[in-house]
């Protein structure tokens, strides 16, 4: 069984991720307006600092036995 440190919610809001999700599907149907393309990076950058963070914490928490 795994154990996770953390939920899908703890990573990024659910809905924050469903937006980057709409943002991709209509980037690719018809293209962003300026501003969309500012949300969408904004919403990438913050969604790569949870992981980011997450992932150090998942790293630090690792206990190292002989």
């Amino acid at each position: 069984m795994k154990h996770y440190a953390y939920s899908k919610e703890e990573v990024m809001d659910t809905k924050k991720i469903a937006r980057i999700n709409e943002l991709a599907k209509k980037a690719k149907e018809s293209g962003l307006t300026p501003q969309e393309e500012r949300e969408r990076a904004e919403l990438r950058a913050q969604y790569l600092a949870a992981v980011r963070e997450n992932f150090r914490q998942t790293l630090e928490s690792i206990e190292y036995k002989e």
